[in-house]
C-alpha cells in the first residue's frame, strides 16, 4: 500500500482445497490444504482478504489447477530441470530425456484406477490474468476464482494421449501411491467465466500435449 498498489492479481493454487471428497473443487467450499505450499498460498489469500476489507485495495486470486502445455508457436516453454509435471515428464520420455514414466497409484476410486486432474493450457491461464487485470481496471471487487476447465483426465488417459500424439510408445512403470495425492481434483470453474468473461481457447488434451512435445523437441535442438 505504501507504494501505491491498489490492485493485484495473485497466483494461488488448487492445493488450498486439499482432498475434497467429491473430487470437485468450488471456490466457496471449506479449505483444507495438506502441504506447506497450499497452506502458504491460503495464508496469503487471507492477508489479501483482510487488507481489502479495511482499505480500497482490490484483488483477484486465481487458483491454478494443473498447468500444462507450451506456447503453441514454440517460442517459450518450461525448461526446468527435473520437472515433475506429468505431461512434460511424458514428453521428455518421448524425446529420450527420461527412460520411463511412472504412474503413482493404480487403485484409486476412479474409472481406470489412476488419479484424475484438471489440466489447463498455459496460454489460457495467461489469458485469465489479462482478463483479471481488465476486470480490476473496470472497478471489479475482490474475488477468488478457479482456473481450470471443469473436467479432468486420468494419468492413463494423459499417457495414452502422449503416445497417440507422438506416434511412439512410452515405457510405463506402475508405482505405489504417493502420500497426499487426491484421487481426483477438478475445478468448478463457472465463476471465472461469469465474472471475467474468460473464454478458454485451448481446452483440448491433444493440443496441450502437442505444444509440449514440440517444445521438448526444440529444447533438444537448442538447449537453453
Amino acid at each position: 500500500m505504501q507504494q501505491g498498489v491498489r490492485q493485484l492479481v495473485f497466483s494461488s493454487t488448487a492445493a488450498v482445497y486439499g482432498m475434497p471428497e467429491s473430487g470437485i473443487a468450488r471456490e466457496d467450499m471449506p479449505l483444507a490444504p495438506i502441504n506447506p505450499y497450499g497452506t502458504s498460498k491460503l495464508m496469503t489469500e487471507w492477508i489479501l482478504r483482510d487488507l481489502a476489507a479495511v482499505t480500497d485495495f482490490r484483488y483477484v486470486s486465481l487458483r491454478y489447477f494443473n498447468v500444462a502445455g507450451s506456447d503453441p508457436q514454440g517460442r517459450v516453454g518450461q525448461s526446468t530441470r527435473n520437472a515433475t509435471l506429468l505431461i512434460k515428464v511424458a514428453c521428455e520420455a518421448i524425446v529420450g530425456k527420461r527412460s520411463h514414466v511412472s504412474i503413482f497409484g493404480t487403485d484409486y476410486p476412479t474409472p481406470d484406477g489412476t488419479g484424475v486432474r484438471d489440466y489447463i493450457h498455459i496460454e489460457d491461464l495467461a489469458r485469465s490474468h489479462l482478463d483479471a487485470l481488465d476486470y480490476l481496471r473496470r472497478g471489479g471487487g475482490a474475488t477468488i476464482l478457479n482456473c481450470g476447465y471443469s473436467h479432468g483426465y486420468s494419468v492413463r488417459e494423459v499417457l495414452d494421449g502422449v503416445q497417440r500424439v507422438a506416434g511412439q510408445k512410452l515405457t510405463i512403470r506402475e508405482e505405489p501411491r504417493r502420500a497426499g495425492d487426491p484421487p481426483s481434483l477438478v475445478a468448478e470453474a463457472q465463476r471465472i467465466r461469469a465474472q471475467l468473461g474468460w473464454k478458454p481457447q485451448l481446452d483440448n488434451l491433444d493440443a496441450i500435449i502437442d505444444s509440449t512435445l514440440r517444445w521438448e523437441r526444440r529444447l533438444l535442438r537448442e538447449p537453453w
